[in-house]
């Protein structure tokens, strides 16, 4: 079980996302991923997440041109908003969750 401090900054690594969308987690991350498997789990999870739906927000904006994009868009960024506050809760819960639908590129 990770310890207190740890749950927590794996928690506002996700929620600072909001706010920052690179730099905020990735300076948590980097300052504390060799003292911690658990936020080092959660930042690699997170900039995992982040090439994923960027790609696939390529995408939507890419099939803006015959319509269907206007729909995936918004389907895309509802799902990064509810899986980042379920990945914050999660980790402030202590668990490893791994985010649907996303390139495992780091690893």
């Amino acid at each position: 079980m990770p310890s207190q401090e740890e749950r927590v900054l794996a928690a506002v690594l996700y929620v600072v996302s909001f706010f920052t969308i690179f730099i905020g987690p990735l300076i948590i991350w980097l300052i504390k991923k060799d003292d911690s498997a658990f936020i080092d789990y959660h930042g690699k999870e997170y900039f995992n997440f982040l090439i994923s739906y960027s790609v696939y927000t390529v995408v939507s904006i890419i099939l803006m041109i015959v319509l269907i994009g206007m729909l995936t868009i918004w389907i895309v960024g509802a799902y990064v908003f509810v899986f980042t506050i379920i990945a914050a809760v999660k980790a402030y819960e202590g668990e490893t969750y791994s985010i649907p639908l996303v390139f495992r590129i780091i690893r």
